[in-house]
């Protein structure tokens, strides 16, 4: 039997700039996948901070929630949802939906009643103290804080134009130990 030498068979050396070609082009991709899910969910979703006592003792400061974008986009929002609005081009305000268009919105004895019934609202932190009637225009909202007593909202300065609406809050997702969905608060009309 004749033997044959045995051919050395060794592998071409890799070379190092592939592999960091390689680091470099999965490191960007990742970049551009991370990118644009950012700005994807930010079209849906938004982040919002409670700054203020006008919400008590439904969203307290410093609570951060998610607003979900597309809850209006082809419908008018409930009685009784948590919204966010622009008030002015450098504030954003939280407030709960009262009265949608072609409403009449009446408060008095610290009672609100929406097209003369009255409201059993088990989430405000006291009754109101001012009383007021107001007819909701078309495209507009009525809408009130929780804190009644304590709250910059409709009874003060008016509607909110649909246009304005960001959203409905949907979850408070901060502080952890405080985190929960934000359920619609059934505004349920009392007999009288």
């Amino acid at each position: 039997m004749i033997e044959l030498p045995e051919e050395k068979i060794t592998e071409p050396e890799k070379k190092p700039s592939n592999s960091i070609r390689r680091f470099l082009l999965e490191l960007l991709e990742t970049v551009v996948l991370a990118v644009i899910l950012y700005f994807g969910i930010d079209a849906v979703i938004a982040r919002v901070r409670v700054e203020n006592i006008s919400m008590e003792p439904t969203l307290v400061p410093g609570e951060f929630l998610m607003v979900n974008k597309l809850a209006y986009k082809f419908g008018l929002p409930k009685y009784g949802d948590i919204i966010v609005f622009h008030y002015d081009p450098t504030e954003d305000f939280i407030k709960r939906v009262i009265g949608l268009p072609g409403d009449t919105v009446e408060v008095k004895g610290g009672v609100v009643y929406m097209n003369n019934q009255a409201f059993t609202e088990p989430y405000i932190n006291e009754p109101p103290d001012y009383t007021g009637t107001w007819s909701v225009p078309a495209d507009s909202l009525f809408v009130l804080g929780d804190n009644r007593r304590n709250s910059s909202d409709s009874h003060v300065w008016g509607f909110v134009a649909m246009k304005e609406v960001i959203g409905k809050a949907i979850v408070i997702y901060w502080p952890l130990k405080d985190a929960r969905l934000i359920k619609p608060a059934l505004v349920v009309s009392a007999s009288n």
